[in-house]
């Protein structure tokens, strides 16, 4: 097969869709590997490194795209790289389609066949290809809300481990997943009060365990979460319900009675955002306030740490990327049911409940669209 690594060009992204180590490997499975020329800077690699593990540089994202059979990304196709699509060819990146009606249409239409990284699962009902990105937003979140909270950037002026004599910061975790497990790990080691919110008794007591009582874990109820994020001086929403867009917990009303210059981190920004007052912004301008609340909710958090994030990922997309290349997509969905539960869009179909109940849209299973 021919594959094709376009260069990112979403705002600030500097992650690229295959590192040299994975286009060696696809080279060896004897597949093509097309690299658009400088797709790698932004995290150290030169287009010389590419042409030592094999693949061919190409000086456009047009002939990247003109020439490759399957498109590996990152994150969602911008507008530009939408209209570069074909029909059949395949795309394997992030998509969040649900919150974004204008891509899914685009998508639509190209009749491509659109993998999301996002919605593809495993054995254990888990979503391996999201976890490392979940991993990385949740550590860097409580980095982002110390940020946030200080009195520069519009913030109560707190240091959230505080110091001797000098309470902490109350952090509030609203979702106990693999955002809010990765944030209260670093949010506990930076010495705040923690407090994580979910509706899964199984993952409290995870939690509980895990933490070994250095974080509150509490049952979420509209009431709970009022209550927490009244009281928080920076709130983590890190709440996913997969392809779906997140649900609204922290209303525009709990914002106006929060501390002035508390801080909340929409983790769940991607997906629509779980803040009824979040929208989505860039690493160039991140963060905005409303009520006297700082906002933090860059869309492409990791994009920060572009060089962890993208070995992170291609450590979890390689087999998938292989799998598609080695069978083709038609005998890779066939076999493998969590691959095939990653299918968003195929040939002009929506092929994610999630995705089509959120837009209002036709939708088909994906085992019946492939067949």
């Amino acid at each position: 097969m021919i594959i094709g690594v376009p260069k990112e060009i979403k705002v600030h992204e500097y992650r690229v869709g295959m590192v040299p180590a994975s286009v060696n490997e696809a080279v060896a499975h004897g597949h093509t590997v097309y690299v658009e020329t400088n797709a790698g800077a932004g995290i150290g690699f030169s287009d010389q490194d590419y042409i030592d593990a094999g693949a061919k540089i190409l000086p456009t994202a047009e002939a990247v795209f003109a020439e490759s059979e399957m498109i590996v990304k990152v994150k969602e196709p911008q507008a530009v790289e939408r209209a570069m699509l074909r029909e059949g060819q395949i795309l394997f990146t992030y998509l969040h389609l649900a919150p974004d009606p204008e891509q899914t249409h685009d998508l639509i239409n190209s009749k491509a066949v659109c993998i999301a990284y996002e919605t593809v699962t495993d054995d254990h009902g888990r979503l391996p290809l999201l976890a490392p990105m979940s991993e990385v937003a949740g550590r860097m979140s409580i980095q982002a809300g110390a940020f946030a909270l200080e009195k520069s950037k519009g913030g109560r002026g707190m240091l959230l481990a505080g110091v001797p004599g000098v309470e902490p910061a109350k952090v509030v975790i609203i979702g106990g997943g693999v955002v809010g497990a990765n944030a209260a790990q670093m949010a506990v080691g930076m010495r705040a009060n923690v407090v994580v919110l979910d509706r899964n008794i199984d993952v409290l007591r995870s939690l509980d365990v895990q933490f070994g009582g250095d974080v509150q874990c509490v049952f979420s109820t509209k009431d709970a979460i009022e209550k927490h994020v009244l009281e928080a001086d920076l709130v983590i929403g890190g709440v996913l319900v997969a392809g779906a867009a997140a649900p609204k917990l922290v209303t525009a009303e709990m914002i106006k009675k929060m501390k002035p210059g508390a801080a909340i981190v929409d983790v769940a920004i991607d997906q629509g955002g779980c803040v009824e007052t979040s929208h989505a912004t860039t690493h160039s301008e991140p963060t905005y306030i409303v009520d006297d609340v700082v906002h933090y909710c860059v869309a492409n958090m990791p994009g920060a740490v572009a060089r962890t994030s993208t070995f992170a990922l291609n450590n979890v997309t390689l087999p998938y990327i292989l799998k598609l290349a080695d069978k083709g997509y038609k005998a890779a969905l066939e076999e493998d049911k969590h691959l095939l539960n990653g299918l968003n869009v195929y040939r002009g179909q929506v092929t994610c409940e999630e995705v089509s109940e959120a837009l209002d849209l036709p939708y088909i299973a994906p085992a019946q669209a492939i067949a």
